[in-house]
């Protein structure tokens, strides 16, 4: 009596049933062959790649040094209109077309000095507005002792505040107007003040000393360039401007109030 034998995996022979059949060298080489076309075409990818970013930082260095040859050359060409009202503002004869390029060539001097001052912050996402500020009204405080025989101060007080540049270049203009006004009509001491408020909002005030706003005075009856200005930079920062007496009476203040971009 034969016996039977019964396999572990059912009634099927033992044998190698599914498995890999050999490979020749022949495929093996098919293979490789694929594969280093493949390496080389994604080294010839990588190698594009690099050459663009190499051209792209190229242009990113030679357009940074237009822009500061640029505003060099912007820079020398404010000095030179400065230069050439002054020198028609005395030739003129005329007193009040003397005065009125006067405060034409102050204005375009303190646009070169805040062009220059914030230049020095290039890349900069914010500024430190308190370090600004107080580094500003010192230079304007020095430009007045220099032109004025009357000493006039100008008192920066400021929190440490960070701005956006956005917002910080604009409000640099405003309170270079708001000084050129203060020192125009008021009298005595000029004080500077930003403040951080409720809500994520600031408020700048300049005030000054002297006569007081004329009874019904509002902004956009003035017909002077810079209150025109002033309210251009208020509305392109999202502010109001406020205003009315102080010192008990004896003196002006403007004020703006704006919440960080």
């Amino acid at each position: 009596m034969n016996a039977e034998i019964v396999h572990p995996d059912g009634d099927l022979p033992r044998g190698n049933v599914g498995a890999i059949p050999p490979r020749s060298a022949a495929s093996y080489e098919q293979e490789l062959a694929a594969r280093r076309i493949t390496e080389a075409g994604l080294r010839d990818i990588l190698a594009k790649g690099e050459a663009l970013l190499r051209l792209k930082d190229e242009a990113i260095e030679y357009q940074a040094l237009m822009r500061k040859e640029s505003d060099h050359r912007l820079l020398n060409d404010m000095q030179i209109v400065v230069s050439l009202l002054a020198l028609q503002g005395r030739a003129s004869g005329d007193a009040e077309l003397s005065s009125q390029l006067a405060v034409a060539a102050n204005r375009v001097n303190m646009i070169a000095r805040i062009h220059r001052r914030l230049h020095g912050m290039d890349g900069l996402q914010t500024v430190s507005f308190q370090k600004y500020l107080g580094e500003f009204c010192g230079e304007f405080s020095q430009m007045l002792s220099s032109r004025q025989a009357i000493d006039r101060v100008v008192v920066a007080e400021c929190d440490e505040i960070e701005l956006p540049a956005v917002t910080a270049i604009p409000l640099a203009f405003i309170v270079s107007e708001l000084l050129t006004n203060a020192v125009k009509y008021g009298e005595g001491r000029i004080d500077v003040r930003l403040q951080a408020m409720a809500g994520k909002s600031y408020l700048l005030s300049v005030s000054n000393e002297g006569l007081p706003l004329p009874d019904g005075f509002a902004p956009a009856d003035c017909k002077g360039l810079g209150m025109k200005i002033i309210q251009s930079f208020v509305q392109r920062i999202g502010g109001k401007l406020r205003f009315g007496s102080c010192h008990g009476g004896k003196g002006a203040c403007f004020a703006v109030q704006f919440g960080a971009a």
